[in-house]
């Protein structure tokens, strides 16, 4: 099993198909929402991620066949003065799980928010899924928390209409 991973040149016509593709198999998951992202989201995707100062994608291929993708975003750290590194989605298909696809993606991560003089990488995951949380504390990942008398932090949302 031969794998690579890059980031993403939101100018290749390969990644353009390769990106929402990926994307679209986390989305029809269940931890991924269980519906296909519209046919708009897999047109657009890509083109509006080229254009999100900070954003960036890493894509891992196994023996050249699309395997994983992480989407990132930058913010900023107003306690440390510097930037973040958000991971809003991570995708590995069902069959390249369990072969370290998703700790070579964050090493790539890692290594750009790295060059950014990132103080941090962030990111989000569903309390139940212990895969996923295992794979992200192997890579160092936990709980954001201040101080353990007033817990971890919450992750909240409010949708727009």
């Amino acid at each position: 099993m031969k794998v690579k991973v890059m980031v993403v040149d939101y100018a290749s016509e390969k990644h353009q198909e390769e990106v929402p593709a990926l994307l679209d198999a986390y989305a029809q998951d269940p931890v991924g929402g269980g519906k296909p992202l519209a046919e708009s989201v897999k047109k657009d995707l890509v083109a509006a991620l080229s254009r999100i100062q900070g954003a960036f994608s890493v894509v891992a291929y196994v023996d050249d066949v699309p395997a994983g993708l992480v989407n990132c975003f930058a913010s900023f750290s107003t306690f440390q003065c510097k930037p973040i590194v958000n991971v809003h989605d991570v995708v590995v298909l069902d069959t390249f799980r369990g072969h370290g696809l998703c700790q070579q993606m964050f090493d790539e991560v890692e290594r750009v928010a790295i060059s950014r003089g990132c103080c941090k990488i962030t990111l989000e995951v569903l309390s139940k899924n212990e895969a996923a949380k295992a794979a992200y504390q192997r890579h160092g990942f936990q709980g954001y928390e201040l101080d353990p008398k007033d817990g971890v932090a919450l992750f909240w949302e409010k949708y727009l209409t």
